[in-house]
C-alpha cells in the first residue's frame, strides 16, 4: 500500500527537483481521491515557508514525508497524521494481520484481527479504554501496513512467523526458544554424528526429535561405540602418521590414517548409522545378519563377530527407542509463574503416561501487573511455540484463553489430527498443572534469586551447544599469566561433573618458552599436562577451555595432536577488547568460522563463566606469588649470612618482606640466629634511613 502511495504521487519527483533548484514554481495536481489531502497539505505548507530538508526515503520534505506529523482535520480521536487517517478508510473488513512501525520504519507490533478495520481502527479511538501498554504503543505509531488472508487460522499462523522474525518491542516473544534435540548427521565426506538443536539447511541429515534428551546422548553413545564413526573436529586427508587414542579404544574406525580404514567402508557404517536413524531397523538388522554369515563363510571370523554384535545392537534398540513421532497419546502441560515483570514458564512431555522431558523459558520485561493479560500472554505463546515444534494430541494450560479453538484448528490442520487445548478443571490432568506451575516456581528461583541450578542439567545444555559428541562429565581449562614475560606461570583447573575437583588442579612454571609469547606457552602447558595424564594412566577431560584466540587454540590444539589427542574438543573463550574479565564468543577448533555469541542469559554459558573465572584466579595467584618471591629473594640476598635456606625459613614463618622489616631482633632469632638476626635489623634500618626525607633546616635566610 504505502509503495503504491510513493509511486502514484507527482510530489515526490517534484519536492526531490525542487530542493535541487532544477524546477521552479510548479504545483502538483491530485491525481486521485486518495492523494488530494496530501497534494493539499503540500501545497498549504509551501505557501507558508517552503520546504525544508529532503527525507532520505521519498524525497518528500519533512513536513510533507508519510512519516511527518501533519495533523487530521479531525476534531476526536488521537491526533493522527494524514496518512494513517487515510489508510484507516481504505482498511478492508476482512481477515488478516496488522503491522505497527514507529517514526524509524522499525516494526513494533504486529498483530491478527478477524475484522482488520474494526481491529485497527480500535487503537486510534479515545474513547476506548486502553491499558497503559495500548497507549504507549499508540503513541510510537506513525506508520502501519496490513497483510489480508483468507481466514484466522492463517492469520495466526502469519502472525507466529512475523513475530519470531521480526521480534517486536509490544509483542510477546518466545525467549531461549529451541526445538527438541536432533542428532545430525554431518554433510561431509566421513560424516559424524553430533546433537544438535538448530535445524539449518547445511545438507546434512537431521532425525528426532528425541524425547526425553537423555535419549538422544543414550543413541549417540551407542552409535560411537557400534558404528564407531568419527567424533574429532579434523580434517580427514589420511595423512596423519597414527591414530588417535579412540582407534584404540575401538570408538573410531580411523579415517585420518591411510590404510585403516578406507571412505568406501566408512561410508557403509555412516549408510548403515543412516538407516538405522530413519527407523529402519528390520531392514539394517536384516543387512548385517547377511553380512555376519558372509564374512563367517569366507573364514573372516572376526568381521563376523563384528557383525554379529552390531546385529543384536540394533534388535535391542528396535525393542528400546522411543521417539516423539511413534507416540498414541502424547500430553504437554504448562505452566507458568510471575513476579511483577518477570516470568518463568514450564512444559512437561508426558508420552504413554510417563512424563519424559521438560522445557523452560523465561521473560524479564513483560507489562506491570494492571496490564499484564495472562490469557493473551498464554495465545502468543503457544502460537509461537508449536510453529515449528512438534505438536501433540492434547495441550494443558492453567488457564483458558481468547484464541483457543482458534489455535485448536491450526495445530490440528498442522498435525493432521485433531488437537485439543484443554483447560483442566480436576482431576490428575488439574494436578500435572499444578505440579509444573510448582516447578515453574522453582526455575523461577533458580533464574532470577541465583539459586544454585541442577549441575547435569547445565552439562546437558552445554553439550547441546557445543555440539559434543559426548557428554562432558570431565573438564579442564587452561589459562596463561605472566607480566612482559616474566614469572610465566600456566593455571589449570578440573571440573567433574559441573563441580569443581580442586585435587586435579595443577600449576606449571613455563620453562622452554622466553620472553612474552602466549602461544608457545599454551603450547608447553597443554603437551606437558595430558603427556604426563598419559604416562601415569589417569582420565581424561572430554571438554578442554583454552583462555584465548585463535592464536592460542591453534597452540593448543598442535600440542594435543603430537599426543594423538584430536578427539578431546578445544575451545577458545575469547574476550572482548579492554574486557578482559568477560567473553565475547567461543571458537571451536576446527569450526572457527563458526563463533558462537555468549548469551549472558544461557545457564551453560553461565557455566563457562564461572569455569573461565576459576581458571584465571588459579593462574594469577600464582603467578604473584611467584613475583613476591622473587622480591623477597632479591631483597634479601644483599644481607651476609642469609642464604637459601634461611630466605625459605623466613618466608614460611613471616610470609612477606614487609613483615620481616618490621620485626625485631628477638622476633628473627629463632629462625636464622642472634647474628644473622642483627644484620637483618642492620640492614632494614639503613634501608629506612636511606628513604626517610631530610630535615628543614628553618634557620637558613
Amino acid at each position: 500500500m504505502r509503495d503504491q502511495w510513493i509511486v502514484r504521487r507527482p510530489s515526490l519527483r517534484l519536492e526531490y527537483l525542487r530542493n535541487r533548484r532544477l524546477v521552479k514554481n510548479i504545483r502538483p495536481k491530485p491525481v486521485n481521491r486518495l492523494g488530494r489531502k496530501r497534494n493539499e497539505a503540500a501545497l498549504a505548507y509551501e505557501r507558508g515557508g517552503g520546504f525544508n530538508v529532503v527525507c532520505e526515503n521519498c524525497f518528500h520534505s519533512e513536513k510533507v514525508c508519510p512519516n511527518a506529523a501533519l495533523k487530521s482535520k479531525r476534531s476526536s480521536g488521537y491526533n493522527l497524521p494524514v496518512t494513517i487517517a487515510e489508510k484507516l478508510k481504505t482498511l478492508p473488513t476482512r481477515a488478516g494481520i496488522y503491522i505497527h512501525k514507529n517514526d524509524a520504519g522499525r516494526i513494533i507490533y504486529v498483530g491478527k484481527a478477524k475484522n482488520l478495520r474494526n481491529r485497527v481502527r480500535s487503537y486510534f479511538q479515545s474513547s476506548r479504554n486502553h491499558d497503559p501498554k495500548t497507549r504507549q504503543l499508540v503513541k510510537l505509531i506513525a506508520d502501519f501496513e496490513f497483510i489480508v488472508v483468507d481466514n484466522e487460522v492463517e492469520a495466526l499462523i502469519l502472525e507466529a512467523n512475523l513475530i519470531k522474525k521480526h521480534k517486536p518491542r509490544f509483542n510477546v516473544f518466545l525467549k531461549d526458544d529451541k526445538s527438541y534435540p536432533h542428532l545430525k548427521l554431518t554433510n561431509e565426506p566421513f560424516p559424524k554424528v553430533v546433537i544438535t538443536r538448530r535445524i539449518v539447511r547445511d545438507g546434512s541429515n537431521y532425525y528426532g526429535p528425541f524425547l526425553p534428551t537423555t535419549l538422544a546422548r543414550n543413541t549417540l553413545n551407542l552409535i560411537n561405540r557400534a558404528f564407531q564413526l568419527r567424533t574429532c573436529e579434523i580434517e580427514i586427508d589420511g595423512k596423519l602418521p597414527r591414530p588417535c587414542l579412540e582407534y584404540h579404544l575401538k570408538r573410531c574406525l580411523g579415517p585420518c590414517v591411510k590404510g585403516l580404514c578406507t571412505q568406501d567402508e566408512y561410508q557403509e557404517a555412516a549408510d548403515d548409522v543412516r538407516t538405522l536413524l530413519e527407523g529402519r531397523n528390520k531392514e539394517l538388522a536384516k543387512s548385517l545378519e547377511a553380512r555376519m554369515w558372509q564374512f563367517s563363510e569366507d573364514g573372516k571370523y572376526e568381521l563376523a563377530a563384528k557383525y554379529r554384535d552390531l546385529h543384536r545392537t540394533v534388535l535391542a534398540l528396535s525393542e528400546t527407542q522411543k521417539m516423539a513421532t511413534t507416540a498414541e497419546r502424547d500430553v504437554d502441560t504448562i505452566g507458568f509463574y510471575r513476579e511483577k515483570q518477570r516470568l518463568a514458564l514450564q512444559l512437561f512431555t508426558t508420552r504413554e503416561g510417563r512424563i519424559v522431558g521438560r522445557r523452560e523459558f523465561f521473560w524479564e520485561d513483560l507489562p506491570e501487573d494492571n496490564a499484564f493479560d495472562a490469557g493473551e500472554f498464554l495465545g502468543d505463546v503457544l502460537a509461537q511455540y508449536y510453529s515449528t515444534d512438534y505438536v501433540p494430541l492434547e495441550i494443558h494450560v492453567p488457564q483458558d484463553f481468547t484464541d483457543r479453538a482458534l489455535l485448536e484448528k491450526a495445530l490440528s490442520e498442522r498435525r493432521g489430527r485433531r488437537v485439543r487445548v484443554l483447560d483442566p478443571k480436576r482431576g490428575k490432568n488439574k494436578h500435572l498443572v499444578r505440579l509444573v506451575e510448582a516447578n515453574a516456581k522453582i526455575a523461577f528461583e533458580q533464574r532470577f534469586r541465583v539459586l544454585k541450578p541442577d549441575s547435569e542439567k547445565v552439562l546437558e545444555e552445554l553439550q547441546e551447544l557445543l555440539e559434543l559428541s559426548y557428554f562432558p562429565e570431565r573438564i579442564e581449562s587452561f589459562d596463561i599469566s605472566n607480566i612482559s614475560g616474566s614469572e610465566n606461570v600456566a593455571g589449570i583447573v578440573c571440573f567433574e561433573n559441573g563441580k569443581p575437583a580442586r585435587a586435579n588442579y595443577r600449576r606449571f612454571i613455563i620453562r622452554t618458552v622466553e620472553g612474552a609469547n602466549d602461544f608457545a606457552s599454551m603450547h608447553e602447558a597443554v603437551y606437558r599436562r595430558y603427556k604426563r595424564q598419559l604416562d601415569e594412566q589417569k582420565p581424561l577431560p572430554q571438554l578442554v577451555f583454552i583462555d584465548g584466540g585463535k592464536g592460542q587454540l591453534s597452540a593448543a590444539a598442535s600440542a594435543m595432536q603430537s599426543l594423538d589427542l584430536e578427539q578431546i574438543m578445544l575451545v577458545g573463550l575469547v574476550k572482548p577488547p579492554k574486557r578482559h574479565n568477560e567473553i565475547s564468543h567461543l571458537l571451536i577448533y576446527g569450526r572457527e568460522d563458526q563463533p558462537i555469541p555468549f548469551d549472558r542469559n544461557s545457564q551453560a554459558f553461565r557455566f563457562i563463566l564461572q569455569v573461565r573465572e576459576e581458571t584465571h584466579k588459579t593462574a594469577v595467584e600464582f603467578h604473584r606469588k611467584r613475583r613476591e618471591k622473587r622480591d623477597f629473594s632479591s631483597e634479601l640476598s644483599d644481607i651476609p649470612g642469609i642464604g637459601d635456606k634461611r630466605k625459605m625459613k623466613l618466608l614460611r614463618e613471616f610470609g612477606s618482606i614487609e613483615r620481616i622489616a618490621k620485626a625485631s631482633a628477638d622476633d628473627l632469632r629463632p629462625f636464622v640466629g642472634p647474628r644473622a638476626a642483627a644484620e637483618i635489623v642492620r640492614h632494614f634500618a639503613a634501608q629506612r634511613a636511606i628513604a626517610a626525607p631530610e630535615p628543614i633546616d628553618n634557620t637558613a635566610v
